[in-house]
């Protein structure tokens, strides 16, 4: 999966046309934290998540903590603009 898709895949009502991918890594490495842009790296491109886990030294619980805060970000207005073209 591309990250395009899976924004579009977990984000309410995206703006569309997104940004391409490189422009897109630009705006969340920016506004997200490394432990959630590293989250969502691992969501993109179906890493393990036990894996991701030990990687960053995290619990399931805590894992799935970032990845609900990471898609409330996503859904954010401001965001949702700063994403789309």
């Amino acid at each position: 999966m591309s990250l395009q898709q899976y924004i579009i895949s977990v984000v309410t009502h995206p703006r569309l046309p997104l940004k391409d991918e490189m422009l897109l890594k630009e705006v969340l490495k920016r506004r997200l934290t490394k432990k959630e842009y590293k989250i969502l790296d691992a969501l993109v491109y179906s890493k393990n998540t036990e894996e991701v886990c030990a990687k960053l030294k995290l619990d399931v619980d805590r894992y799935n903590e970032v990845v609900l805060t990471l898609t409330k970000k996503l859904n954010q207005e401001k965001l949702k603009q700063e994403l789309a073209l």
